[in-house]
């Protein structure tokens, strides 16, 4: 636990909390009365409620929705299974202001549903919740699917036997299995939607603000530290209450299973129900994902001149983007790439100590230390990276001007996806066969090797998979941090997207289009790795 413990300490608690004592404090002394005069404005209740409300409606809608993807994905086997598992994890990482302007496009004036009916959903709540629902489809599916497949089906099989039902045997054997994973999902998308920022602040305009709109507007645009540090302080209290109720209920869930190659456990729709619930997850996935993806593609093409590759031609040049960018914007993929990758080694190297750490279950303080895990998700991202630049200016720390700092940060979103993805694997191997392989002479470190790294390959991966993704995507505190000369991609969408006229709105449609391919590329070679096939398992 010490790294994970050092790294969160040095660039999460420490930069957050200076943040916020310098909204508390004046002239030295604490100012602890603002908290009640904050919340006791009729404005800031309202964001509240809001806040809370939308995120338990996005956390349900996507579970609804995608939790039929998750088996579909974990038992049955067709043609395409794996671009389609890459097509749906591309929202991911997309900036959020990119897909709130697509779903603009889709149901606002002028939109997709505007033009066949004449229905705009750009001034109702039905446009956040499905922009949520197109974020997070994939969380639910890859870290609840991820699991699925390595159940034994041969336990619900034997259920059905002894005389249960088909549903009552999954929900009896299969539902208590899957319950962590399903927590850890919800979890996840909880506080993706909690801290919702960029699709908010677009499809809600000014008639819906969530707790990250609100510290935006009161720290970039009104200058109201104060206000936005007690916002923040409220944030994380809810975000630590959730996940402190998560871990006891994933404790009280948590149980041996039995693991098997997921190879084994797929097999070709048979019946019509089976066939049906398939086209059904198509179905989903082509109006939900694939159509506002369309739209980006679509909009990178359509030239004033017709369709062509114009804007991706100037993306070559500095001075299409007038004073935008010191480089061209083309740069920004290497930018990215490099600094994902970078995050990628982070990210598992912190997550997969704390993974093994919360394995071993070596006391309460290790199993408190789960659900700290999961606080960079639910605090502000506008918090963490003013932060870094107040926190991390002096030796030997001074890293403002480092290119490490982009990647830092990038981590602190992918080590929880680590661990929330690693976790229900790891504690779901047999503890008899460490002890087996103790007796036969291995030491810790080669029971390790032998017996839980080939368990949890394929969850390793997943992982890998998640945080280069997420690293991709980060954008709340990246773009205060990363340097004029070294944008990332979403940075650079969001100049762009920031400034007038057509070339630069068609140049950030083909940032986007690139950053999409870049990562369904990614999944799609993460996906055709194949593990070893060790032992029973």
């Amino acid at each position: 636990m010490a790294l994970p413990v050092a790294f969160f300490a040095l660039f999460f608690a420490y930069p957050v909390v200076a943040i916020v004592g310098r909204g508390l404090r004046a002239d030295g002394v604490w100012q602890f009365g603002r908290i009640g005069t904050v919340l006791s404005r009729p404005d800031i209740l309202d964001v509240l409620r809001f806040t809370t409300w939308q995120a338990l409606a996005s956390t349900l809608l996507t579970l609804l929705i995608a939790l039929p993807g998750a088996y579909v994905f974990a038992r049955l086997d067709f043609p395409g299974k794996q671009l389609l598992r890459a097509v749906v994890t591309v929202p991911f990482v997309l900036p959020t202001v990119v897909v709130g302007t697509a779903f603009l496009a889709l149901l606002g004036r002028g939109g997709f549903l505007d033009e066949l009916w004449g229905v705009r959903l750009d001034t109702t709540v039905w446009a956040i919740l499905l922009a949520h629902v197109f974020f997070n489809y994939a969380v639910v599916v890859r870290t609840v699917g991820g699991l699925w497949s390595q159940l034994d089906p041969r336990q619900e099989e034997a259920a059905r036997v002894l005389g249960a039902g088909r549903f009552a045997a999954w929900r009896r054997v299969t539902l208590p299995a899957l319950a962590p994973a399903v927590a850890g999902a919800a979890v996840m998308v909880f506080l993706f939607t909690f801290t919702s920022f960029g699709v908010v602040q677009i499809l809600g305009g000014p008639a819906y603000s969530t707790l990250e709109v609100e510290i935006y507007r009161q720290t970039a645009q009104l200058l109201d530290l104060p206000t936005a540090a007690v916002l923040t302080l409220v944030q994380f209290a809810a975000v630590a209450a959730i996940l402190a109720v998560h871990a006891w209920t994933v404790r009280r869930r948590e149980t041996a299973l039995r693991l098997v190659d997921p190879a084994q456990t797929s097999r070709p729709p048979r019946g019509a129900g089976q066939r049906a619930l398939l086209g059904g997850v198509l179905l989903t996935v082509l109006l939900l994902v694939v159509l506002p993806l369309g739209v980006l593609v679509e909009r990178s093409l359509d030239t004033s001149g017709g369709y062509g590759f114009g804007y991706y031609r100037a993306l070559g040049s500095a001075d299409a983007g007038g004073s935008t960018f010191l480089v061209p914007p083309i740069d920004a993929i290497g930018n990215s790439l490099r600094y994902a990758l970078v995050a990628t080694l982070i990210a598992l190297l912190i997550g997969g100590l704390a993974a093994a750490a919360l394995t071993r279950r070596a006391g309460r303080l290790v199993r408190g230390f789960d659900a700290l895990l999961m606080l960079p998700l639910g605090v502000s991202a506008v918090t963490v990276g003013f932060g870094f630049l107040i926190t991390l200016d002096e030796p030997p720390f001074d890293l403002r001007t480092s290119w490490i700092l982009v990647p830092l940060a990038q981590a602190l979103v992918g080590v929880p996806f680590v661990v929330r993805t690693m976790l229900p694997v790891l504690r779901a191997v047999d503890e008899r066969l460490r002890e087996a392989a103790a007796v036969l002479g291995a030491s810790p470190l080669r029971a390790w090797r032998e017996v839980d790294l080939p368990l949890m390959r394929r969850a390793l991966l997943v992982a890998a998979g998640f945080a280069f993704a997420v690293s991709l995507g980060e954008f709340g505190a990246t773009v205060f941090i990363a340097r004029p000369d070294n944008p990332t991609l979403p940075v650079a969408v969001a100049r762009l997207l920031g400034r007038s006229g057509e070339l630069n709105y068609g140049q950030a449609m083909a940032l986007s289009t690139i950053l999409m391919l870049v990562c369904a590329v990614s999944l799609l070679l993460l996906e055709r790795i194949r593990t070893d096939r060790s032992g029973e398992f």
